[in-house]
């Protein structure tokens, strides 16, 4: 049984009720959903409503020609991509030249044949569905080179092109900026005691602890190795701290098991705030929550050290 092809938007431009009809019956009975515009004002209004896949417009138009619609569509909908026929009485090579040059993909003579049109339209079926699965993968490629493969976490390169546009935000709007560094405690003994499996799981555990205390307007991330990074916005010097005990309290509270013997694992932080008109470079920040971090780390590990926002005006 052959498998039924899902209908797809299509855009019909014409002031002539009588061709508007004679696209209409040709679609009939077929694949495609068209909805019908008479001069390119309304046509740019429906492709903005409907995105179709495809454009069918004639040439001369009451407020345009066809030419102009497809260069509008081409400039202003950059995003989506539309096969776009242009419908015309006008043979001429220049006239065909200048239509497809303005952006559409192919033309047809009026009168038509219904059977061609069928054809032309089946043509940019396929050039439409080539082009969303290019799309597809290409958007799929960019959240593979913007995510830790072992935890599903943003990576460093997503968290600093995200914390560089919130920095620019938060001294445009006034709002407070910390960057959290996080370091789990005697990690390498872990791996030399159960074994890298054990060691994913610790990082796998305590990556779904950041993403259940990471709200939606911020950002956690994993640096590289047992290093994780968290973006926090609107949260005042006075909350920083118990903000981040309870994650501190959260992680070191979960008990793991390893080949039958349970434990728990603790983390160290080193925390950097900001708060003023002048961001400093994301990195800066970076490096003072980290010198914050070793801090914690030479106090005795599983502790929180701040840095406040006095110390890193620019």
């Amino acid at each position: 049984m052959v498998e039924a092809l899902p209908k797809l938007s299509v855009l019909v431009v014409d002031d002539s009720p009588v061709y508007r009809k004679l696209v209409e019956q040709t679609l009939e009975d077929q694949p495609y959903s068209p909805v019908f515009a008479k001069n390119g004002r309304e046509a740019l209004e429906l492709y903005a409503q409907h995105v179709p896949a495809i454009v069918i417009t004639d040439w001369m138009l009451p407020d345009s020609t066809g030419p102009e619609l497809c260069r509008r569509i081409r400039t202003e909908s950059s995003e989506s991509y539309a096969y776009i026929i242009l419908l015309t009485s006008m043979t001429e090579k220049e006239n065909i030249v200048k239509g497809l040059s303005s952006g559409a993909d192919d033309y047809l003579t009026k009168p038509f044949d219904r059977g061609e049109l069928l054809a032309r339209i089946g043509v940019g079926r396929r050039t439409v569905s080539l082009h969303r699965e290019i799309d597809a993968k290409n958007k799929l490629l960019e959240e593979l080179a913007h995510t830790d493969s072992l935890t599903g976490l943003p990576n460093r390169r997503a968290i600093e092109g995200w914390a560089d546009r919130q920095l620019r935000g938060a001294a445009r709007h006034g709002y407070s900026l910390w960057v959290i560094h996080a370091d789990l405690d005697c990690f390498k003994s872990i791996n030399d005691s159960h074994g890298h499996g054990a060691g994913d799981q610790v990082l796998k555990e305590f990556a779904a602890i950041l993403k259940e205390y990471t709200r939606a307007s911020d950002m956690s991330g994993r640096m590289g190795g047992d290093e994780f990074l968290t973006v926090l916005t609107h949260v005042g010097e006075g909350h920083i701290r118990p903000t981040v005990e309870r994650l501190r309290e959260r992680f070191a509270s979960k008990k793991l098991s390893f080949g039958g013997e349970s434990m728990s694992v603790t983390a160290s932080f080193g925390v950097c705030g900001f708060q003023g008109k002048e961001p400093p470079e994301f990195s800066r920040l970076v490096r003072e929550a980290d010198k914050a971090l070793y801090c914690a780390k030479r106090a005795g590990r599983n502790q929180i050290k701040i840095e406040t926002f006095s110390n890193l005006v620019p």
